[in-house]
C-alpha cells in the first residue's frame, strides 16, 4: 500500500504496532507498562475495540487504540484509548488525525465518553487532546511504578455529542 493516512489496523498490522509499542514501553513516558507484547497479544486488542494506524507507505508511524473502560454493563458506553506515535514522526499531526478519526468512529456507535490518563509531564499529549476537546478531570496519585518510582496520571475526558 502506498500513500500515506488513516485506517483501521489489519492482520498484516499485528507485527509493527508490537513493535511500535514495545519501543514506546522502552522509552517510559507514555505508558506504566513494562512488559513488551507479541503479536498475538496485540492481534487479540482488535477484538475488544477499535484499532487505527496511520502508514506511511508501508511504514506504521503510529496508532491508537480503544478498549472498554469496563466489564460492567453499566459503563458499556465508556471507551479508553491510548495512542502512540513512532519518535521519528512526532510533531506531524499524525497524534492528531488518529484522535480524530478514533473520535469519529467511536460516535457512529452507542459511546457516551472517552476516557484517557497521561503523565503530567507528557505536555504533548495533554495539548492534543485538549485541542480535540477532551477536559482534565483530575490526578490519580500514584497510580502505578515506573522504573521503581511512584507515577501519577492525569484522567481526561470526551464526551460525545
Amino acid at each position: 500500500m502506498n500513500g500515506e493516512g488513516v485506517r483501521f489496523a489489519d492482520s498484516d498490522d499485528w507485527e509493527n504496532i508490537s513493535k511500535l509499542y514495545n519501543e514506546i514501553i522502552n522509552e517510559g513516558l507514555a505508558t506504566l507498562n513494562t512488559e513488551h507484547v507479541t503479536n498475538t497479544e496485540v492481534s487479540q486488542w482488535n477484538s475488544k475495540g477499535i484499532i487505527l494506524v496511520y502508514f506511511i507507505d508501508e511504514k506504521i508511524a503510529g496508532f491508537t487504540r480503544s478498549l472498554p473502560y469496563s466489564e460492567r454493563e453499566c459503563y458499556a458506553g465508556i471507551s479508553q484509548f491510548s495512542i502512540y506515535v513512532d519518535i521519528n514522526f512526532r510533531r506531524m499531526g499524525i497524534g492528531s488525525l488518529l484522535l480524530q478519526k478514533l473520535i469519529d468512529e467511536l460516535e457512529k456507535t452507542n459511546f457516551w465518553k472517552i476516557v484517557s490518563r497521561v503523565f503530567p509531564e507528557n505536555i504533548s499529549s495533554r495539548e492534543l487532546l485538549e485541542k480535540h476537546g477532551f477536559r482534565e478531570v483530575g490526578t490519580y496519585e500514584k497510580h502505578g511504578r515506573l522504573e521503581g518510582k511512584w507515577r501519577d496520571v492525569v484522567i481526561v475526558e470526551y464526551i460525545i455529542n
